[in-house]
């Protein structure tokens, strides 16, 4: 976008130049209609023949015919000025609501990072504390495991003596 903008401003401004250079044109071909105005008032006042002075009418409607062609050129060269003007306008904003759409979309997106970057780092807490716990109860477990071996250990030495001492008797 930023080059379709970028080389239409380069249009723009190669237009502008155009334009600017017609207008010099013009400005030119009114001065110099006015040269020719001026000389053909004054070869009516020495005029001798008249043929030069139907020259002079036939030059001076031409360049009359020439100077009308350059103004409608100038009037379409504003006209193509403008809409190109506006096209760019059109395409400035388009990327700037784009910008602006982007800039937003980025933000939530950052937002919900760090709503999912506080979610992880409270999950991890609790299964560190969960984790514990379960290394606790696991060591009670195995203890009172162990207490129940030796418990029925001795339970079976008991048995086993008094079996003995049954027999005994």
């Amino acid at each position: 976008m930023e080059a379709d903008v970028s080389e239409m401003r380069n249009e723009l401004q190669s237009r502008e130049s155009l334009w600017r250079r017609i207008q010099l044109e013009c400005q030119q071909l009114r001065t110099e209609l006015l040269k020719i105005k001026e000389y053909k008032d004054t070869q009516e006042i020495q005029i001798k023949h008249p043929s030069s002075c139907v020259q002079l009418t036939e030059q001076l409607e031409d360049k009359n015919t020439e100077l009308l062609l350059f103004a409608e050129s100038q009037e379409h060269q504003e006209e193509e000025l403008n809409k190109i003007r506006n096209h760019v306008y059109r395409k400035e904003q388009s990327h700037c609501s784009e910008q602006e759409r982007m800039k937003t979309e980025i933000s939530d997106l950052t937002e919900e990072l760090h709503q999912k970057e506080i979610t992880i780092a409270t999950i991890m807490e609790k299964a560190s504390l969960l984790e514990r716990q379960l290394k606790m109860e696991l060591e009670t477990k195995h203890k009172l495991l162990t207490k129940q071996q030796l418990l029925e250990f001795r339970y079976q030495v008991i048995k086993s003596e008094n079996t003995h001492l049954k027999e005994m008797v």
